[in-house]
């Protein structure tokens, strides 16, 4: 698996804004983002696999962004059956705590979007920080429990 992209937002319902690279922390999530108080959905992963899926099927070439995730992942497809498991890149622990709900945002962005990230994990998983430390596009990324 590869991180391939990261985006904050800085307010609610604010535009992402691509970073190449950011600091992750248990305490404010991803440094300058809005939702990174500690909890269960500080940061949000989308895979890069379901996101290409739902671009094909809206016959659209849809930025990633604008699912409104905080990091794109390559070479994984995420499911129920990830819940409780941890990722690691570089130094940054994450662990699954949910599936990410698509909401009628969605739709306001491109029209059939919410409905197309609905199935199998599409619209992505949201995570607690277990241990903070540099995130950067490129970097490896593994499972520590599988």
């Amino acid at each position: 698996m590869e991180l391939c992209g990261i985006a904050i937002r800085k307010r609610p319902r604010a535009d992402m804004q691509p970073l190449e690279r950011c600091h992750i922390s248990p305490q404010r999530g991803l440094e300058g983002d809005f939702r990174g108080k500690p909890g269960k959905r500080q940061l949000t992963l989308l895979s890069l696999q379901s996101w290409q899926q739902v671009c094909a099927e809206l016959n659209q070439d849809i930025p990633w962004w604008i699912r409104r995730a905080n990091l794109l992942v390559s070479g994984v497809e995420f499911g129920a059956h990830d819940v409780g498991k941890t990722l690691c890149f570089g130094d940054v622990v994450v662990q699954i705590t949910r599936e990410t709900d698509p909401c009628k945002r969605m739709d306001e962005a491109v029209s059939g979007l919410r409905t197309a990230l609905e199935p199998s994990w599409r619209g992505g998983v949201c995570c607690r920080v277990i241990t903070g430390g540099d995130a950067v596009i490129g970097q490896r990324i593994e499972w520590l429990t599988r």
